[in-house]
Order: structure tokens, then sequence, then C-alpha cells
């Protein structure tokens, strides 16, 4: 299994503990979405998010209907949390959300290691599919979060 990391950060002039607020809200995951993944968490709400909280979503990539859970692996407000796919359409998906302060307000960094399915043909599907999915899925994920947060 090959693992590959995607990386992404953003500065945003508000305070880190209002960045951080915002992402331990699990609504706001839906609202920075691309709609054309039509992403839901389905785990009842309101829940508090900390270590071991599981999280169910349903969402469609290319049209095939997929449900992904999550686990946070990691809850250590206000500098950075971890989420991991428990089932889902990678074979191992590890999302760290670091949020440090910087300049007046907050830096916050994406890292993702990843797998794609597949066994031969798996550098063809992160090629053609998966990398550029991630390329266009953070690049609305910024662009939402600029407007929501600022």
């Amino acid at each position: 299994m090959r693992i590959r990391t995607f990386e992404q950060e953003q500065w945003l002039s508000v305070p880190r503990e209002r960045v951080f607020a915002f992402f331990a809200d699990a609504a706001n995951l839906d609202a920075i979405t691309p709609p054309w993944l039509h992403f839901e968490t389905v785990t009842p709400r309101p829940f508090t998010m900390a270590v071991g909280r599981i999280i169910d979503h349903r969402l469609r990539m290319h049209g095939v209907p997929i449900r992904w859970q999550s686990e946070i692996t990691v809850w250590a407000p206000p500098c950075r949390f971890v989420d991991e796919q428990r089932r889902g359409p990678y074979r191992r998906w590890r999302h760290e959300h670091t949020f440090e302060e910087k300049d007046g307000g907050t830096l916050m960094r994406d890292r993702i290691e990843y797998a794609v399915p597949g066994w031969f043909l798996e550098a063809l599907v992160n090629r053609w599919f998966v990398a550029p999915d991630l390329r266009k899925i953070f690049a609305h994920r910024k662009q939402r979060i600029e407007e929501l947060l600022q």
C-alpha cells in the first residue's frame, strides 16, 4: 500500500480559538464541502467532539454513493485534531488539522495521508481521480472557510 500526502495552508485574520471552534462544530464540515459531493453528516446532532468520537457521513463521488465513517483520534483544542477513516473509499485516510497563532491571526494547516484502492492501477486512480478531486475539494474548502470566517 502506497501512502500519499496532500497538504494545504491557509492564513485567516481571526483568532485561533474562533477557527478551532468553527471546526469543532461538525455541521460546518457540510458547509465547506463542495455541493457536487452531496456531502451530509448523518450522525445525529448535537454531539461533542472528543477522542473516540465516531462520525458517519454520506456523499457521492463521481455519482457513486459512499458511506464514510471517521473517528477522531486526536483532540487537542485549540491546537490540533486528527480524523481517520474507519470505513469509506480509501485504504487509508488520516487528516491532521493544525491551528497556529501567527501574524495576528491563525495559520491553519491540513495534512492528509491517504492510500487509494486498487493494486496495479492505484497510481492511475490517484492521478486521474483522487489527486485532482482533493485539489478541487480543498480549493473549495479554502474559499468557503474564507467566506465564513473572515
